[in-house]
């Protein structure tokens, strides 16, 4: 204990340890003087300390220090009892180093394949709360800077992980003092002789590099003065990685680099930058194609500079940038500098605030593998936020960017078209799904594939839910664009009758439909449907919605023509029923019911017809028994429409199925799946007693929700149909 006591109160006594809240620092404290208190750590006292002077340098808060101590003692953390509830401000910051350990351990399995964007996506999705980058890069750092004495083995693969992962994050982020040293060390430890090379090669013109810039430094100064700009100027280092990749970028040698010799101006304003900039060109001739101008147009992690190069003293090449004290910080620390988290029980609004840490978790987005010529992430932000995306893992740990309410359907046409094609089933941890399994971020799916086959016209229906991806959409329809067109025609109009003879129009005219979707001919709606551009579903709601406005104009017609035999009766107006579930147009306060003859839904055409003694009844304009009472009485016949939906509508169906064992639980479970209630069951033996034949009595919101049931029914294993009776 006497060796760890030392250690670990120089950790305590950290600069930044003083941020923390007192009754965490006492517990911490008590924690470090326990027996043990660097069994199983994480880090050694060393690399924590330098984790906490760069994490200083992030402008990070007591809290943060706090989350990256615990995380590194883990012997401490046990000693505090439950972080939830002691200190809940604490515990999302270790659970949040707890989760991206799973994308250290997936970047191991890869042994430095390709791919490593994916991984990026996947930390950001996965660490909840943002206060744990600025952690995960400082621990990175800290353990970058004490690697010499690690076995060979074990420091190349840090740093591979820091090349892949820690380096790009930084750049993105645009944190340039991290950037640059993580870049270094990692270099330094995956070429170690290009490094020592580059590094000797620096070394041994420093000192007439140091005595040039000293000289430029003295005319620069005098020229400014003698222009009335105020500026500071200073020398700028030159990083090994960065010379290192120009040389191969610009296929040059090391003597012939532009920015060798270089130097930083700092002014106070906007207007100073282009006044500066004009001092020097007027000192110095430009070189015109090495000019950059990252104020009028950032680069993609707000980077915000002016870069030129000019022929100086000597005539050497000489780099400048030029930029304000703001931008000058933004670029030190980028995004770090703006993570000033609100006080506990503050309310204040700072929009810049929230702006900033809505771009933060845009940042991952968007960018395929590999970089830009300036290091930074290629390609543009992707308009969804990181929330906005899930990502899901194969068995061999690659990552797979997907939509959110993403399926194993989807994650199987991600990978490759045929195994979307040949798809059968999936496992997602080892677990059998269904392929209409919602995804989450980490599951680790298996696709199982049949040797040979084909995509099935039902997945392209929305309401299945087998796909979210409008990229795995376009991939199943081109499939059905390949095949002929009487093949289209007649699977087309298989699926629409499917579907119109649960809802009861089997029969009815498609022009209604053909009208809606400017389509010349029954063929052409059939084609659609098949290859899912129009779904059954629209279909059947557009001869709905035309039978409901022809039924309309019927009713209007009668009403009219029984004038002379009916008393006239107020001017027409809307009546709401105290249960708000119907409007009666031209009655006063009548009864309204619906008829249990067909059991009207909302959504669907109804009319109205006028009884003795029982109110209005509410029928649909195909029921068998109101074209009877209307033909027999068409002054009583009434125009109404649906109010505002009430607690639900009963509905009688129909399903015959194959009788086996836990047909009933299945049945019963997908309706309670969907919301609605069963209110009673009958099933009756067919006589073969093979098939059984099921009516129940449901109370459902809609019309679009029975309709979605019944086409989920209608897919059970064994059902030959479901439909309305």
């Amino acid at each position: 204990m006497a060796t760890e006591s030392p250690q670990l109160a120089a950790v305590l006594a950290h600069p930044i340890a003083a941020g923390i809240a007192a009754p965490l620092r006492q517990a911490m404290e008590k924690a470090a003087n326990a027996p043990g208190a660097l069994i199983d750590a994480v880090d050694p006292p060393p690399v924590v300390a330098s984790m906490l002077e760069a994490l200083v340098l992030l402008g990070a808060d007591g809290d943060t220090a706090a989350a990256a101590i615990l995380h590194a003692y883990p012997g401490w953390r046990a000693a505090l009892g439950p972080i939830e509830r002691e200190f809940p401000a604490v515990a999302p910051l270790i659970e949040g180093q707890r989760a991206a350990a799973q994308v250290w351990a997936l970047h191991a399995e890869r042994h430095g394949q390709a791919g490593n964007e994916g991984l990026r996506r996947l930390l950001l999705a996965i660490v909840r709360d943002l206060r744990v980058v600025p952690i995960l890069l400082a621990r990175q750092l800290a353990r970058m800077r004490h690697a010499e004495p690690l076995p060979d083995d074990e420091r190349r693969e840090l740093a591979l992980l820091t090349r892949d992962i820690h380096a790009p994050l930084a750049n993105r982020l645009g944190i340039w003092q991290l950037k640059w040293e993580l870049e270094d060390l990692a270099f330094r430890y995956l070429e170690p002789q290009t490094y020592q090379q580059i590094a000797r090669l620096l070394d041994e013109k420093r000192v007439d590099r140091e005595r040039y810039i000293e000289q430029v430094k003295h005319t620069l100064r005098e020229a400014m003065a003698a222009q009335g700009v105020v500026a500071e100027i200073a020398g700028r280092p030159k990083h090994i990685y960065s010379i290192w990749k120009k040389m191969q970028r610009k296929n040059v040698p090391i003597g012939e680099l532009y920015d060798l010799r270089a130097v930083r101006v700092l002014v106070d304003d906007l207007a100073g930058c282009y006044a500066a900039l004009g001092v020097v060109h007027a000192t110095w001739a430009p070189i015109p194609s090495e000019f950059d101008d990252y104020i009028a147009r950032p680069k993609r992690n707000d980077y915000r500079s002016l870069h030129t190069a000019v022929v100086g003293p000597e005539g050497k090449t000489l780099e400048v940038q030029i930029r304000t004290h703001e931008m000058h910080r933004q670029a030190e620390l980028g995004v770090a500098a703006h993570w000033k988290y609100k006080e506990v029980g503050s309310h204040s609004a700072d929009a810049a605030f929230d702006r900033k840490i809505a771009w933060m978790r845009r940042l991952l987005e968007g960018s395929a593998e590999g970089g830009r010529e300036d290091g930074t992430l290629s390609g543009e932000f992707d308009t969804e936020l990181v929330e906005d995306r899930i990502y899901a893992l194969t068995p061999k740990g690659e990552v797979i960017d997907l939509p959110t309410g993403a399926t194993p359907l989807d994650f199987a046409y991600h990978v490759h078209t045929e195994v979307g094609h040949r798809c059968r089933g999936a496992k997602v941890d080892g677990r059998i799904v269904p392929l209409d399994h919602k995804l989450r971020t980490g599951d680790r799916v298996e696709i199982m594939t049949a040797k040979t086959g084909e995509p099935r016209r039902d997945w392209l229906i929305a309401a299945n839910g087998f796909l979210a991806s409008s990229r795995s959409r376009d991939k199943v329809r081109a499939w059905f664009h390949k095949l002929d067109r009487a093949r289209n025609e007649t699977a087309g109009k298989d699926l629409l009758d499917k579907e119109l003879r649960r809802l009861g129009l089997l029969g009815a005219d498609l022009a209604p439909a053909r009208e809606k979707f400017n389509l010349a001919s029954d063929g052409e709606v059939y084609v659609q449907v098949a290859l899912g551009d129009i779904g059954p579903h629209q279909v059947g709601r557009a001869l709905l919605e035309h039978e409901r406005a022809a039924s309309a104009a019927a009713a209007v017609a009668s009403t009219a023509t029984a004038g002379s035999t009916l008393t006239t009766p107020p001017p027409p107006r809307k009546v709401p029923r105290r249960s708000t579930d119907f409007t009666v147009e031209g009655v006063g306060n009548l009864l309204v019911q619906l008829a249990r003859c067909c059991q009207p839904l909302p959504g669907e055409p109804i009319v109205g017809y006028l009884t003795r003694g029982r109110g209005v009844s509410v029928h649909r304009p195909g029921c068998v028994a109101f074209q009877r009472l209307a033909a027999s009485q068409p002054q009583r016949v009434l125009p109404v429409e649906w109010g505002r939906a009430g607690s639900g509508y009963e509905v009688d169906i129909e399903v015959l199925a194959l009788d086996r064992k836990w047909l009933l639980k299945e049945v019963t479970n997908l309706i309670a799946q969907g919301n609605a209630h069963v209110l009673s069951i009958r099933s009756d033996v067919e006589r073969n007693g093979a098939r059984v034949r099921l009516r129940l009595r449901l109370r459902v919101g809609d019309y679009g929700q029975l309709s979605t049931l019944l086409g989920k029914l209608a897919s059970l294993p064994g059902v030959e149909h479901a439909q309305r009776r």
